[in-house]
């Protein structure tokens, strides 16, 4: 028999759902907080989630990344009776089986269930995946097992994928991990780096030459999509390629073949194109400086890796299988490590992610030296400071603090409102003086990068250029 839980507090439509279930023959369990959810989610099977938004202590949706990040967890309807788009496209992402207006009829929402129940009983049906080749991807945080499911259910297609997210958030990995997990893992894996190829070798370097093709081609030299035939081919930083050369792409994706330059026939390739990127190629495509048709052809499965600022319970665990990497790299004893340490370390912003991360690692063995443990003393200086605390000693000049010329009490805002709003006016102050310069906006305000950070997330500001 199904098993459904359903969340919401409203008693009303909670009896309303146990109608329903008992009509339907369905077992079921209720959930009047986000709370609750979660611990019965955690002890327990379910096959549908029924999910309001609005609860006591928290928005639902806040709980849909952890219902949805199993590769065979339950499906998940949204109920509600205050969602706006924002709140539908964001259930979709997380792939809700569908989405129900408050009020509704028993009818309404029956069809719904049954048909996300029917679904589920025929993919539990099918031959259960085998276990995901992780390669060097580290972490369980929700995030990041939403990513595997989506690399799981790229990697037994032949789709493109577009592999988003910061630098330094490990696009390559995933992509080699798509390689790695599909039917090509023992054809060729190949990294282009679009961003360091010379305008005019663009063409040559993908699609190849025949000799005497232009100066310096004294050999014939196959391209690397031929190089790559059978395999996968992992397009890093696509938005760098150069529109003459995405058009020839294009056609080579869509015909299958590439002719080299200087070459008189085409030769048929076999290859599976994954892209990667850390700039919005949608805005590229708006300004004309990224072709629409090849953004679409190389868009059919998207996944966008979170930022390690996102990912706080991964920190230690990454930092723990790095510190034994790197000892082990640099043939030294392995050190313990303080609770400390770790502590400092999931307190940083890291705007440069996992890449920053290692980098720290790597200084910090380095300071280290023959210590047995690893302390926060021997943590980089700007990232030890980042931990102080100063935001009661910055202050805002008078010339940016808001005006108070309110004449009736009930007008006047709280200390804290009014020092919110003093903060927010002079990061944008900030920000506009020194054009987004990350340096000069340490130097003129008096503290520390990740503090910045901070402060431009907290008040929905724009970042660093």
């Amino acid at each position: 028999m199904p098993k459904i839980l359903a969340v919401d507090d409203d008693p009303q439509i909670t009896i309303l759902y146990e109608t329903l279930c008992e009509d339907l023959e369905i077992e079921y369990e209720i959930a009047t907080t986000a709370a609750e959810a979660k611990t019965l989610f955690e002890k327990n099977t379910y096959d549908l989630i029924l999910l309001d938004l609005e609860l006591p202590d928290g928005n639902g949706l806040d709980l849909l990344p952890e219902f949805t990040a199993q590769v065979n967890g339950p499906e998940v309807i949204i109920i509600t009776g205050t969602g706006n788009t924002k709140g539908a496209e964001l259930a979709f992402k997380f792939q809700a089986w569908d989405y129900v207006r408050k009020p509704f009829h028993l009818s309404e929402l029956s069809l719904p269930i049954t048909r996300a129940l029917e679904y589920r009983k025929e993919k539990l049906k099918t031959v259960p995946p085998k276990p995901l080749e992780r390669s060097k991807i580290i972490g369980n945080s929700n995030v990041i097992k939403r990513c595997l499911v989506e690399l799981s259910k790229a990697s037994v297609t032949d789709a493109s994928v577009l592999v988003t997210g910061e630098t330094g958030t490990g696009k390559e990995l995933f992509s080699q991990a798509i390689h790695v997990n599909s039917h090509r893992a023992k054809h060729p894996f190949v990294v282009v780096d679009c961003g360091a190829l010379p305008e005019n070798l663009v063409e040559s370097t993908l699609f190849g030459h025949e000799k005497g093709a232009f100066t310096g081609a004294d050999k014939k030299q196959a391209g690397l999509l031929v190089q790559a035939n059978g395999g996968t081919v992992m397009l890093d930083e696509i938005g760098e390629l150069p529109l003459n050369a995405q058009k020839t792409f294009l056609r080579s994706l869509q015909e299958r073949v590439v002719r080299p330059i200087g070459g008189k026939t085409e030769v048929s390739i076999d290859v599976r194109i994954i892209a990667a990127t850390n700039v919005d190629l949608l805005q590229m495509v708006e300004a004309g400086t990224f072709r629409k048709d090849l953004y679409y052809r190389i868009r059919a499965i998207e996944i966008a890796l979170p930022p390690l600022r996102d990912r706080k319970g991964d920190i230690s665990k990454i930092a723990h299988d790095k510190i034994f990497e790197l000892c082990s790299k640099y043939r030294k004893e392995v050190k313990a490590v303080s609770s400390e340490f770790y502590t400092a370390l999931e307190h940083y912003f890291w705007p440069g992610n996992v890449r920053e991360l290692i980098n720290v690692l790597e200084y910090s063995l380095a300071h280290a030296a023959n210590d047995t443990r690893l302390h926060p003393k021997h943590l980089p200086p700007e990232l030890r400071f980042s931990e102080l605390d100063f935001e009661s000693d910055e202050t805002t000049p008078s010339s940016l603090a808001p005006q108070l010329a309110v004449t009736d009490p009930e007008e006047l805002p709280t200390l804290a409102e009014y020092r919110l709003q003093q903060e927010k006016e002079y990061m944008e102050k900030l920000m506009s003086l020194v054009g987004n310069d990350r340096k000069q906006a340490v130097k003129i305000s008096g503290i520390s990068q990740s503090r910045i950070y901070d402060l431009l997330t907290k008040h929905s500001l724009k970042g660093f250029g």
